[in-house]
């Protein structure tokens, strides 16, 4: 971006007179004290300048300086280059951070403070209550799914992969234990006693459903010998 000029230079200048001028009139101020900074990354003296720039009465000086200090912002994130539009950030960037009260004659359009400050439509939180949370939403939906098939084979197998779905989710919330009659009691409740097991049908072993960690055995490190020179000789002879 080749932006500087001699105007360019020369409102240069004027912006480190106005610094230097600030900086001797604010040396004992806190930052809490100070105005809220918009977009902190560029720091406080980048925003200085920008409001420095609005203050400016000539048009054609001010737009000397806006594009100057937009060839400042590039130098400090050089990485916005990579970006196709790094050019129209700098720009937004400016705007926002003078509080879009900068006229200027702009490679690119003043961005509008409405749609800039606009909040995203808040999403409703769900309200649904669920039974047992160690099952989870999902799983109620597949019980649900389960009840609203046609009695069959196909049935029976749904039935007999959510209950061991169940007990997986169990053990993985309580890994000590867990009673096959209890998985089929909570079935029960929570398919409002319209899904059943076969009476034949076993559930899985919880060993397989959650296999036991294996435990990674440490490799014991041979003592190092604390002098180095010196060497074992009872071996050689």
């Amino acid at each position: 971006m080749h932006l500087i000029d001699r105007g360019g230079l020369e409102g240069f200048r004027r912006i480190l007179n106005y610094l230097k001028f600030n900086l001797l009139q604010r040396k004992m101020e806190y930052n809490t004290q100070r105005e809220k900074m918009f977009i902190p990354e560029y720091g406080r003296n980048v925003q200085k300048m920008i409001h420095y720039v609005v203050s400016i009465e000539d048009r054609e000086e001010r737009n000397r300086t806006a594009r100057f200090i937009v060839s400042v912002m590039a130098n400090m994130h050089p990485t916005l280059r990579e970006t196709n539009d790094f050019e129209h950030k700098l720009w937004d960037h400016m705007h926002i951070m003078a509080d879009y009260k900068l006229d200027v004659d702009g490679a690119f359009d003043k961005p509008e403070a409405q749609i800039v400050k606009a909040h995203p439509n808040r999403i409703p939180y769900s309200e649904d209550q669920i039974r047992y949370k160690h099952y989870g939403k999902n799983m109620e939906k597949m019980i649900q799914a389960a009840i609203d098939m046609e009695e069959g084979e196909e049935k029976s197998v749904l039935v007999t992969i959510i209950a061991n779905h169940m007990k997986k989710s169990y053990l993985n919330w309580n890994r000590d234990a867990v009673r096959d009659d209890l998985i089929i009691k909570q079935l029960d409740e929570l398919s409002d006693k319209q899904l059943h097991l076969a009476q034949d049908v076993e559930l899985t072993d919880a060993s397989i459903l959650v296999p036991p960690q294996k435990r990674v055995k440490k490799k014991k490190q041979s003592p190092k010998n604390s002098n180095p020179r010196r060497r074992n000789y009872s071996q050689r002879y």
